[in-house]
This record gives structure tokens, sequence and C-alpha cells, in this order.
């Protein structure tokens, strides 16, 4: 068998690493490929033989501290041949000395802790057909009204970095859609919903409190057209899985995320909806 050659995806091929994840039932949004290669174009790999793609990665530099690992795949056929492991080395090479993130599924959270990854909490994926929408509150604004900056500070307090670049194209891609509450100048809850392969995914969703969250889902969910949506809450946060109690929604999906080392602390009760598990 030929060697393995690793390279780098190019922003338009990030797509093959998008559809295998896919096909592996991840559920990935209409236009992530697109979003996911703002922040580090250089952070996609994929490993191929004699031209042909057999695994992929990425490990995304958001900033000079902080890196998030994702889209670990090994095609079927050629899983067992060490393949994984070359590729995954040179993501964790691309981080350098960042402390890495992942969403990885249960059952390898094993391995993981054998490359420095210790458990943080686990996120669940609920899905379902939503309750229907009610009215909400008249504060609720559509999300792209709100200075960027605002955002990026609030989201700050949730995530280990800050993503000005990837934040700016989550928001403003084509058939996202984004609300935000506003109260006293202050802002309250924001979230965005996008289209996937199957239904709609709400992520992020960042609020004070679940009453502000609630407000966001009620001012999303028309987006969804009525079909199915799912929503990715951490399971140490109570009111975000009562959040999606209420809306009707099931556990349908489970991953561990984990860290390499110490991040700043974050207000994860602040999350009621991760952004997504493949870019944190």
């Amino acid at each position: 068998m030929s060697d393995l050659l690793i390279r780098n995806l190019r922003p338009e091929e990030i797509s093959l690493a998008v559809d295998w994840a896919a096909a592996e039932g991840w559920n990935p949004g209409l236009a992530d490929a697109a979003c996911f290669a703002t922040p580090d174009p250089q952070g996609f790999f994929v490993g191929e033989i004699d031209g042909e793609p057999v695994a992929t990665v990425s490990c995304v530099n958001y900033d000079e501290r902080f890196a998030f690992l994702g889209f670990y795949i090994v095609r079927e056929d050629f899983r067992g041949s060490g393949h994984g492991l070359r590729i995954w080395n040179a993501a964790i090479a691309h981080a350098g000395a960042r402390v890495i993130g992942l969403d990885g599924v249960v059952a390898q959270q094993d391995n993981y802790r054998k490359s420095g990854f210790q458990l943080a909490y686990a996120n669940i994926r609920y899905g379902g057909i939503a309750a229907a929408p009610v009215k909400p509150p008249a504060d609720v604004v559509t999300l792209d009204t709100i200075p960027l900056a605002l955002v990026e500070t609030d989201d700050a307090t949730v995530f280990p970095a800050r993503r000005s670049t990837f934040l700016r194209a989550w928001i403003n891609t084509s058939g996202h859609v984004g609300r935000a509450l506003l109260r006293d100048g202050k802002l309250k809850a924001w979230g965005v919903i996008r289209p996937c392969r199957t239904g709609c995914k709400i992520g992020p969703l960042v609020a004070d409190d679940r009453a502000a969250a609630e407000a966001i889902v009620q001012a999303l969910l028309p987006s969804a057209g009525g079909g199915e949506v799912f929503l990715d809450v951490p399971a140490v946060n109570p009111e975000a899985i009562a959040l999606a109690a209420t809306l009707g929604l099931k556990p349908v999906f489970e991953t561990a995320r984990m860290y390499t080392g110490p991040i700043a602390p974050l207000r994860i009760d602040r999350v009621f909806g991760v952004t997504s598990f493949e870019l944190g």
C-alpha cells in the first residue's frame, strides 16, 4: 500500500470533511464549510493514498492560546492501519503550544486521554419537532442589527477565545437567522439557527437565564418551518436541559467536551446551545 500523504485542505475543499461528517450522522449545516474556513484556513487536513482521500481532521487555531479539533474521520476501509494517528499528530502539531479543545464521541474518551485531553463535561444533542412557537417579546431584534463588538464581548464569556472572523461569517451567512434580546442597552440573549442536512440547528444560544433563552428560541423557530430542530446543550447546565425538555426535544447524541489544559473560566450556565461540535 502506498504511503499516506497529508496536506492542507484548501478552503473550497473543506466540504469534503463536512460531507464525511454527514455520512457519520453528525448532521452538519448546509453552509458550514464556508463558515468553518474563516478563522484558520490552514487548520484543515486530508490524508491521501495515491490521490484518494482516506482521512480528515481539523485543528482550528483561534488565537495564540487556544485551538479546537474536529472532523477526525478515517474512512472505514482504511481504519486500523495507523493513518488516523498520523493525521491526528499533524493536527496536534498545527496547534503548537495552544490548549486544544474537542467534542469527541464518548467511546473515544480513553484514546483522547492518551493524547493529553481531560474531560470537562458532556454535551447532549436534543432533537425533534419543537413545540409550536409563541410570539417572542417585542424587544427581540435581528442579530445583525447589534454591533458585532457587543456580540464578540458576550461570546467571550462562554468560549475560550475571541472568534470575531468566525462570528461575522456565522451571523451573516445566507440561510442563517440570528436574533438578540436587548434590555436597558444590555445584550441579554442571542442565538442563530441554520439549516442542516436534516432539519435545523440552533447554536450558539447564549442567555443570562432560561426565560431569555426561550425568548430567542421562540423568535428562531419560525425559520425551521415546522421541521426537526436540534439543540446541543452542556449537560452541566440544568436550565438548558429543562429548556430542551420544554420544547419537546429528546436526547439523540452525546459528546465529551475535553481540553488539553486549563482555559479561562467560562459562564457555561449561559450556554443554552453550543455553536458546533466541530469548531466549538
